[in-house]
């Protein structure tokens, strides 16, 4: 007996943390791919631009772009994408950045 294959969703979510050391570097990458966009009207680019100066997460949400992460992988198609980018306060030591412990085991220090 087979049954038909249904479409299989699966919502991946990336999180990501980066420092901001060029931040001059970053506005005029920024700056340069707005320029670029071919189909961004001139009123949006304006106020792209100017968003890019201002903020650095502007600057990066203008530079990164989902497809790029997935492009190579066989047998998938995007059917959505949505991403942000946002200054945070950031403690390497605070618990809620152990990324190593998410799935609740501790590594053990006695292993071979």
């Amino acid at each position: 007996m087979s049954t038909p294959e249904s479409p299989r969703y699966v919502r991946l979510r990336v999180d990501v943390v980066l420092e901001i050391d060029g931040p001059a570097e970053l506005t005029e990458a920024a700056e340069a791919r707005i320029d670029a966009d071919e189909f961004m009207p001139e009123e949006e680019r304006v106020h792209a631009r100017a968003a890019a100066r201002e903020d650095g997460a502007e600057a990066l949400a203008y530079l990164v772009e989902p497809f790029d992460l997935i492009r190579d992988v066989p047998g998938i198609e995007m059917v959505q994408a949505s991403w942000s980018s946002e200054e945070i306060e950031y403690d390497p030591d605070a618990l809620e950045w152990d990324l190593g412990e998410e799935d609740g085991d501790e590594e053990d220090d006695d292993r071979p």
